[in-house]
């Protein structure tokens, strides 16, 4: 007794589920309300639960036998059995009781008071006013067939039954290229479409089936058979079926033969990779990682009336093939976007336009300017990158030193984006490793404050100021007193427009290290003369704006005969990469000079003033 007492309170902590709807509806349930008497056995031993989907005939009739409603074409009904989702579907509180008490094949009589169907207060399911809902009346239930199903629309309008599963994981999407055989019949059997003896073939998300229907099949994996269930707005006219006039649901029966994954890369059309034969392994998981080596095959082919070839790996390269490491920018942007979406062995064909093959990268002679191309390449393997798991400490900055000048490359060629993900790979790395003394400590440190320094000069370019400022913030949280990070923040505050943050940067800077004064007192100068600027256009844009009397109303701007100049400057293209051997000032000169104008609100009404800082020397931002 005290040990059921003691399992007793070790249940009591436990939280009950909070009671569904059909757990309220059940407990209006009496004795003697709901009886079943088994008119003939059905076969197995499963009964249907929750998630199931149902197919019954249902006859409904008065205590006297006269038939009320049925499914039944003998009865007046449409010869459509009934399909519902348990625990899904609205049904009336008998039926929902007593179907998953019921077998396959099973027909069965249920006897209900009117509060175990259409008879019951809030009834979820509405019947027509001659229905004779406060009677007690008998069902007679069929139960045809019950399967698990996947609930496609919340309306289950479509269902899936699956018959046979696929392989792997990856599903249609648009605008992947799909075969599949298909047929379809209306809900009562009648034949719509026969299964033709070659697939059907179509491009998902064109509108090239039923609505339903290629809903269904987007849940579906290369191999699987399935059938689907669509019913009202989901069966939409197509290529494939032609509206059908009185179907009010159809099952289509599914296999789906082949998928072509086709991606649209950039997401507007532009940029589209076709797969022509499947690769080893499953997408994503055995694609490339970033800063992997990668092994290719590729015919380069200009999109021209000719089709003209302008390389080929196998021809022009002696049979041997291209081999790049990811994300160093040795490639054009469109080719490695795409060749990271490749499985080993897989063959594909993409088409790009200019600016992501070779507009913004080295051309080659016979590839015109503006060219869009297409490349047919294979990816023969790759490695993964090493990581440091048995490497000591000096084989460990070893390596840093080596991803960290390849982000100075990137850098440099104006790749600010690749760079900034070299320095975060080393300091996403960073976090595993320990060293051991106090020399050790040191260089890992400074490193790593320099990895974040750089970071924030990779922000800055790419026009982020809050980010510059949070990555100089993560280097003087630890120490306060770092002069170059003080001066980085301060450029990035004045470009944001926080001048009187800058000020304080520039004049702790001085504070600290007097040799960092001619490189603070310049900035102070350029932040002095950003003010002034600030202050003057104001002026500018609302001159006038107050002169007028009491009752007149002045435009903000500028009059007839005045306007703003807005001068466009380039963004800095010669910008050098310097060692962090430099002085202060020479290694972060006006780091923050090359993002887009100030964010604040009275920048808004600024042109950008780069050549302000051209003239006082401060036009390169640079790497450490």
């Amino acid at each position: 007794m005290a040990a059921d007492e003691d399992a007793q309170q070790d249940y009591e902590p436990q939280k009950k589920k909070p009671s569904s709807d059909q757990d309220k509806r059940r407990k209006k349930i009496v004795p003697g309300s709901l009886m079943k008497a088994v008119i003939r056995p059905g076969g197995g031993e499963l009964t249907p639960s929750d998630g199931y989907q149902v197919i019954y005939h249902s006859t409904i009739r008065t205590l006297d036998g006269v038939a009320v409603e049925s499914t039944r074409r003998e009865f007046g009904g449409n010869g459509t059995p009934t399909r519902y989702v348990l625990g899904k579907s609205k049904m009336i509180l008998g039926l929902m009781e007593g179907i998953p008490t019921m077998l396959k094949g099973e027909v069965a009589m249920f006897k209900m008071k009117p509060e175990m169907h259409y008879g019951e207060e809030d009834c979820p399911v509405s019947v027509d006013d001659r229905f004779p809902k406060d009677s007690e009346l008998h069902f007679e239930i069929e139960l045809i067939d019950f399967s698990k199903v996947k609930v496609i629309t919340e309306d289950l309008g479509v269902l899936k039954k699956v018959i046979e599963e696929g392989q792997g994981w990856e599903t249609p999407r648009e605008p992947y290229e799909i075969k599949a055989r298909i047929s379809a019949k209306s809900g009562e059997g009648k034949m719509i479409l026969a299964c033709a003896e070659q697939p059907v073939f179509f491009t998902f998300g064109k509108s090239e089936i039923p609505k339903g229907l290629e809903m269904g099949i987007g849940t579906m994996s290369r191999g699987e058979k399935a059938v689907i269930y669509v019913t009202g707005q989901y069966i939409t006219e197509s290529p494939l079926i032609s509206a059908v006039e009185g179907v009010e649901e159809v099952h289509f029966e599914v296999e789906l033969v082949h998928l072509i994954q086709v991606r649209d890369v950039l997401g507007d059309g532009r940029l589209i990779k076709r797969r022509i034969r499947d690769g080893r392994g499953e997408f994503p998981m055995d694609c490339p990682l970033h800063d992997s080596l990668l092994r290719v095959h590729y015919k380069g082919i200009l999109l021209n009336a000719e089709k003209t070839v302008f390389y080929d790996t196998k021809v022009d390269n002696h049979g041997q093939h291209l081999e790049f490491s990811s994300g160093e920018g040795l490639v054009p942007e469109g080719f490695e976007m795409s060749v990271r979406l490749m499985l080993p062995g897989e063959i594909a064909l993409v088409t790009c336009p200019p600016e992501y093959a070779y507009d913004k990268f080295q051309r080659p002679a016979n590839v015109p300017e503006g060219a869009h191309v297409q490349w047919e390449m294979e990816l023969l393997d790759f490695e993964t990158p090493k990581d440091w798991t048995g490497f000591n400490f000096r084989q460990i900055m070893e390596d840093v030193d080596k991803i960290k000048g390849t982000g100075n490359r990137l850098f440099k060629e104006g790749k600010y984006q690749l760079a900034k993900a070299k320095y975060e790979k080393v300091l996403r790395e960073f976090k595993h490793v320990n060293p051991q003394d106090d020399d050790e400590g040191k260089e890992f440190s400074d490193t790593r404050n320099l990895l974040h320094l750089n970071v924030a000069a990779c922000f800055l370019k790419m026009g982020d100021c809050r980010k510059s400022i949070e990555e100089c913030n993560k280097v003087l949280d630890a120490n306060p007193i770092h002069v170059k990070a003080l001066y980085r923040r301060g450029m990035a505050h004045m470009t944001a427009g926080d001048f009187e943050d800058a000020r304080n940067d520039f004049n702790k800077m001085m504070s600290i290290d007097k040799s960092s004064e001619p490189a603070a007192k310049a900035a102070l100068l350029q932040l002095k003369k950003e003010e002034q600027e600030v202050h003057r256009r104001a002026r500018k844009q609302f001159k006038g704006l107050f002169d007028k009397n009491p009752g007149e109303i002045s435009e903000a701007g500028v009059n007839d005969t005045e306007e703003i100049a807005i001068e466009n400057h380039d963004n800095d293209d010669h910008d050098d990469l310097v060692g962090n051997e430099r002085d202060i000032h020479q290694d972060d000169a006006a780091a923050a000079t090359a993002a887009p104008t100030r964010v604040s609100f009275m920048s808004e009404m600024l042109p950008k003033a780069r050549r302000l800082f051209t003239a006082l020397g401060l036009n390169r931002c640079t790497i450490l």
